[in-house]
């Protein structure tokens, strides 16, 4: 890995971060011309650390999650992923396809404002669906779900589909969703934005808990600045660069 030419927004550190980003930038052209999402940002996140990325709409912190978790490719900068069982340190951005796809379903949990459940089925068949697609075990499969329906005090609504659960459950079912495949990275995007104040507050404060006792290193965007008080570190997008909150 070559030395940084950009200074990452992250705390000094004797060990690799779970998550490194270095000079992303993201363009997107349009009729009227090119239009700059993301410019040259640099962040590093450790394990069992919560960021929190503040900043109005537009301002780019979609694009950073989706640069982050390899759902885009940046128009120039990195990504790299360190912190396994192996010590490695290896770039997001310069993996294969078929490589990418398969970090991404192990090693990256996303959570999304709009929930993102599958309407017809129940709230285990949903957690997991992530599973299914690493084509893990039944055996496996049973055990993870219910663990992690468990760790989000679901477990007496396994049975039951999203319409039968309130905002705030639907939420807690695509946090388990997000963790049964025990990632090393968490990215949520407005994971708050259609629940009312208190939800939220529970909901933040699940969140924080199962990051620090997992070890996950996780990156959240909000409008709330509420919530920032649950936030190891804060950091603000302004017109798509990042400065330190």
């Amino acid at each position: 890995m070559t030395s940084p030419t950009h200074a990452p927004v992250g705390r000094p550190t004797a060990t690799a971060p779970v998550l490194r980003a270095e000079g992303l930038s993201r363009a997107f052209g349009t009729g009227a011309g090119q239009v700059h999402a993301l410019a040259d940002v640099s962040l590093e996140v450790e394990a069992s650390e919560l960021v929190v990325v503040v900043g109005p709409s537009g301002s780019g912190k979609s694009t950073l999650l989706h640069l982050l978790g390899g759902l885009d490719a940046p128009s120039s900068g990195r990504v790299w992923l360190g912190g396994g069982p192996d010590g490695a340190v290896r770039e997001l951005t310069a993996m294969a396809e078929e490589e990418q796809h398969a970090v991404r379903r192990s090693e990256i949990g996303y959570v999304f404002q709009a929930f993102g459940l599958v309407p017809v089925l129940s709230a285990a068949e949903n957690v997991e669906v992530p599973l299914r697609l690493a084509r893990t075990g039944v055996a496996e499969r049973t055990e993870r779900v219910a663990a992690a329906l468990a760790a989000v005090g679901l477990s007496e609504h396994a049975l039951q589909r999203p319409y039968e659960l309130s905002g705030g459950q639907q939420q807690r079912v695509g946090i388990a969703r997000a963790l049964v495949t025990e990632p090393r990275v968490l990215l949520a995007d407005e994971p708050t934005g259609q629940l009312d104040s208190g939800t939220a507050a529970v909901v933040m404060d699940l969140v924080r808990d199962l990051v620090r006792s997992r070890g996950v290193a996780a990156v959240v965007t909000t409008h709330d600045p509420e919530l920032m008080a649950r936030a190891d570190r804060v950091l603000v997008l302004r017109d798509g660069r990042l400065d330190a909150g």
